[in-house]
This record gives C-alpha cells, sequence and structure tokens, in this order.
C-alpha cells in the first residue's frame, strides 16, 4: 500500500510540474527567469517541472504569483486564466 501512495504522490507531482511548464512557455519565460523571480537556481525548476521534487506550498505560491495564475490552476483545481 505504502508503494502505491509513492507513485500516486510522484503523478501529481508530475502533473503539477507540468502545469507549471506549460504556463511558464505560454508567457515565453525561460526557467532562468522563472527561477529568479521565485529565489530558486534554473536546476530547481526543472527539477518542479519533471516532478522529481515535490513543491512546497509557500513556493507554489510563489510560482503562481510569478507565473500571474492561481495556485488552483497549478494544482488542477481551476481552469488556468487564458
Amino acid at each position: 500500500m505504502l508503494v502505491k501512495e509513492m507513485d500516486e504522490t510522484s503523478d501529481v507531482d508530475s502533473a503539477i510540474g507540468a502545469r507549471i511548464r506549460t504556463r511558464r512557455i505560454y508567457l515565453r519565460l525561460s526557467q532562468t527567469d522563472l527561477a529568479e523571480k521565485i529565489g530558486v537556481s534554473f536546476q530547481q525548476v526543472q527539477k518542479y517541472e519533471r516532478g522529481l521534487n515535490r513543491v512546497a506550498g509557500s513556493k507554489l505560491v510563489a510560482i503562481a504569483s510569478a507565473l500571474q495564475t492561481s495556485v488552483g490552476a497549478l494544482v488542477g483545481e481551476d481552469a488556468a486564466p487564458k
């Protein structure tokens, strides 16, 4: 059961990362641009986008702000702005 929960968590992390990447590209920001806005390295942004590292709540709020969207949009709870 524990292994299944870990797989589900990584699926969620991957989905959030994909939404971050999609929104970043839509806004024509580089990973470096986003990293500077949220105070991390571009390598960390890469890890977030690939779902390798879980995004902390406070960092998710910063990312949403930098990407001019809501946390709900990034976690799949509401539609992203067009």
